[in-house]
């Protein structure tokens, strides 16, 4: 898995996380002083990159967490059809199928940018 471990006092707003099993995008990060017998604390808020998915996460700030390495790639659309785009992935040339988001239309032998983590991915808009 492309993954790494980084101490929850690493992350930061916009970067990624895992949370329950899943890529999620930091929302928002903040922090509570420490309490008599222990640490500082952290609240993490997120949205799943692939499913829209909001989740919350409350851990120790000194305490290692799983921080998926998601990539940033380029495609060309092959076809247009149905609320599905057909893209060719520029480094490798691989051709898959997406789902076309909400509000965005596209056009054949247009350039785009997507995400892809472990065979998901999501045309970034």
């Amino acid at each position: 898995m492309p993954r790494e471990q980084k101490e929850v006092r690493q992350l930061q707003e916009g970067s990624y996380v895992m949370m329950d099993s899943t890529p999620c995008e930091i929302d928002a990060y903040s922090t509570a002083k420490p309490g008599k017998h222990g640490s500082a604390k952290a609240r993490i808020e997120g949205k799943g990159v692939f499913d829209g998915q909001k989740r919350t996460l409350s851990q120790p700030v000194d305490a290692k967490i799983w921080v998926p390495i998601i990539e940033r790639k380029q495609g060309q659309v092959v076809s247009v059809s149905d609320g599905e785009v057909q893209v060719m992935d520029l480094d490798t040339y691989d051709t898959f199928t997406m789902l076309v988001p909400e509000g965005e239309s596209f056009e054949a032998d247009q350039n785009i940018e997507f995400l892809e983590y472990e065979g998901q991915r999501k045309v970034v808009g």
